[in-house]
C-alpha cells in the first residue's frame, strides 16, 4: 500500500477518541500498521477494526502513560505483534481548569503526571526503536503552551513544558536520523472538556470553546501527519492558533493587555450594575 508512512509501524497514546483516533485513521490511509493506547479497551478495539477496516494491522495496547514500567510493556508489546516501531505519538493528555487560587496540590500533581511525565516516559520507552529505526518522536502539546489564558494555568503550564522537552529533544536528535516534532494545536474537536480535573470522563460536561473556531479531529490529523512526515521541529495549527501562537511568544505584553483590558471592562461595568 502506497502512503507517506507505507509499510511503518506507529503507536498513537490517547489513541481512542478525539485527535489520537483521527490520527490513528490517518497514519493507516497513508499505509501504516498502527497501534493505539488508552485506558478504555473498548474505544481501543473500535480503532483497531476502523483501522484494520482501511487494510492495515491494528493492535489495542491498554496503557497508562503515567507508568514507566507500563510504557516500557508497551513498546515490548507492539514490537513483539507489530515487529517494530517507527513513530511514536504521545497524545495522551487532558485538561485542568480553574483559577490559580482554587487549584490543589493533588490538580497540580494530576495536570503535569499526564501531560508531562506521562509524555515524558512515552517518548522515551519508545527511544531505542526509534533510533534504531530512524523513526520520529511526536509530541502533542497546544497553542496554550505558547499563550496562557486565566483558568488554564495548570493547562498551560503542563503544555509550556511539553514544547519546552520537544524543543531539547530534537536538538539531543540533531544529526541521528531520529527527529522530534512537537505540534500545537488550535482549537479541535475532541472530549478534552468532557474530562474533569480528576481525569474522569463526563458526556453531559459543556464544551465551552468557540465552535466557529473549531476544526475537526479528522482535518488536524491530515496536517500533522503532513508535518510529521516533514519532520518538523515544530508545527501549529488552525489560523488562531498560529496568530495566537505568535502574539504569546513575540508580544506577551499585548497578549496582557488584551485580556486584562476586557477583565476591567467586566469589572467596571458589573459595579455600575450595583
Amino acid at each position: 500500500m502506497a502512503g507517506k508512512f507505507a509499510d511503518s509501524v506507529v503507536w498513537v497514546t490517547g489513541g481512542g477518541s478525539g485527535i489520537g483516533r483521527a490520527l490513528a485513521l490517518e497514519f493507516a490511509r497513508e499505509g501504516a500498521d498502527v497501534a493505539v493506547s488508552g485506558r478504555r479497551k473498548d474505544r481501543l478495539d473500535e480503532v483497531v477494526e476502523a483501522v484494520e477496516a482501511l487494510g492495515r494491522r491494528g493492535l489495542a495496547v491498554p496503557c497508562d502513560v503515567t507508568d514507566e514500567a507500563a510504557t516500557g510493556a508497551a513498546v515490548a508489546t507492539i514490537v513483539d505483534g507489530l515487529g517494530k516501531l517507527d513513530v511514536a505519538v504521545a497524545n495522551a493528555g487532558f485538561g485542568v481548569s480553574g483559577r490559580f487560587e482554587k487549584l490543589t496540590a493533588d490538580d497540580w500533581r494530576r495536570q503535569l503526571d499526564v501531560n508531562v511525565v506521562g509524555t515524558a516516559i512515552t517518548i522515551k520507552a519508545a527511544l531505542p526503536q526509534l533510533r534504531e529505526h530512524k523513526g520520529r518522536a511526536v509530541m502533542i502539546a497546544s497553542v496554550a503552551g505558547m499563550v496562557a489564558l486565566p483558568t488554564s494555568t495548570a493547562y498551560s503550564a503542563s503544555k509550556f513544558a511539553v514544547r519546552a522537552m520537544g524543543l531539547a529533544l530534537s536538538a539531543e536528535l540533531h544529526g541521528t536520523g531520529t527527529t522530534c516534532t512537537t505540534i500545537h494545536p488550535g482549537f479541535v474537536e475532541s472530549e478534552i472538556n468532557q474530562v474533569d480535573n480528576q481525569g474522569h470522563f463526563d458526556p453531559t460536561r459543556e464544551d465551552k470553546r468557540p465552535k466557529k473556531l473549531m476544526w475537526t479531529a479528522e482535518k488536524a490529523a491530515r496536517v500533522i501527519v503532513r508535518a510529521v512526515h516533514a519532520r518538523k521541529r515544530e508545527y501549529t495549527f488552525t489560523a488562531h492558533g498560529k496568530v495566537g501562537g505568535f502574539f504569546g511568544r513575540h508580544a506577551p505584553g499585548l497578549v496582557h493587555f488584551a485580556m486584562t483590558r476586557g477583565a476591567g471592562k467586566r469589572q467596571a461595568h458589573g459595579q455600575a450594575k450595583a
